[in-house]
């Protein structure tokens, strides 16, 4: 893989040309800046690409704030450290924007991950496809991540109601107890596939169910003819991953703004 243009190829498709990620939400484009405006009081608002230099980006951060605080929402400037101009994180942090822990940027060709993974004895992996499936999921998210599910509840339910092309979600079962999440959103028109949400159980990590999860998005990601797979990876996920022939092509740092 040609990292340096798979990169160029992530920030084309995914950032720059960016379609809104769920039903009710908008893409705008606003001189250097990319943003979208998440559904009305569940959706995710965020800069997720912006052309700046040192001229002009403290002007450009500036009208951000003002824009999302007019309508009173929260957002996140995804900030890449390829990003320019180079100190644009200090820019945003003296703006009042507040830097969550750093991601690393993953991808990996489809084709070229092993799909070959077996589950413990006794799970067995259950399709997201109604509200019982997902509050099953959202339960893993809560207990594994330790906030509350409650907008990613909403969100995945409109996908599901209203786009189901664009998502497939998957639970871990052990018996009736759900021990592992994860789910793989689509984006029409590029190649890149998205995973997201994976997370499991404390004391279920460590037996290749979070790997199990991988490989089975994987295959539907195949299916549906992607040619990248994409995470934005945690410290506890990136080594897993790498394992498995994903590379790291970036960092990823949400600075968040509250109004």
């Amino acid at each position: 893989m040609d990292e340096k243009t798979v990169l160029a190829t992530f920030d084309r498709e995914m950032r720059q040309d960016v379609r809104p990620d769920g039903p009710g939400a908008r893409v705008e484009r606003v001189g250097g800046v990319v943003r979208q405006v998440g559904a009305e009081g569940h959706g995710w608002s965020a800069v997720l690409w912006s052309d700046l230099t040192e001229e002009t980006a403290d002007r450009a951060i500036a009208e951000q704030v003002e824009y999302f605080a007019s309508l009173g929402r929260e957002f996140e400037w995804k900030h890449y450290a390829h990003d320019r101009p180079g100190d644009l994180g200090e820019r945003l942090s003296a703006a009042g924007l507040t830097p969550e822990p750093p991601e690393s940027l993953m991808v990996a060709e489809v084709g070229e991950l092993s799909t070959d993974a077996a589950l413990p004895d006794g799970i067995e992996l259950r399709a997201v496809t109604d509200e019982a499936g997902v509050d099953l999921m959202a339960d893993v998210h809560e207990r594994v991540f330790g906030t509350d599910a409650t907008r990613l509840r909403r969100a995945v339910m409109d996908r599901l109601a209203e786009d189901p092309d664009t998502i497939a979600a998957l639970v871990a079962m052990d018996g009736d107890e759900p021990v592992c999440s994860a789910r793989i959103e689509f984006n029409p028109g590029t190649q890149f596939a998205g995973l997201w949400g994976g997370g499991t159980l404390p004391r279920w990590r460590g037996k290749g169910i979070y790997r199990a999860l991988i490989a089975r998005r994987a295959q539907i990601a195949a299916a549906r003819g992607y040619r990248y797979l994409q995470v934005d990876a945690s410290d506890d996920s990136a080594p897993i991953l790498r394992r498995l022939g994903f590379a790291r092509l970036s960092v990823t740092t949400p600075y968040v703004y509250q109004p």
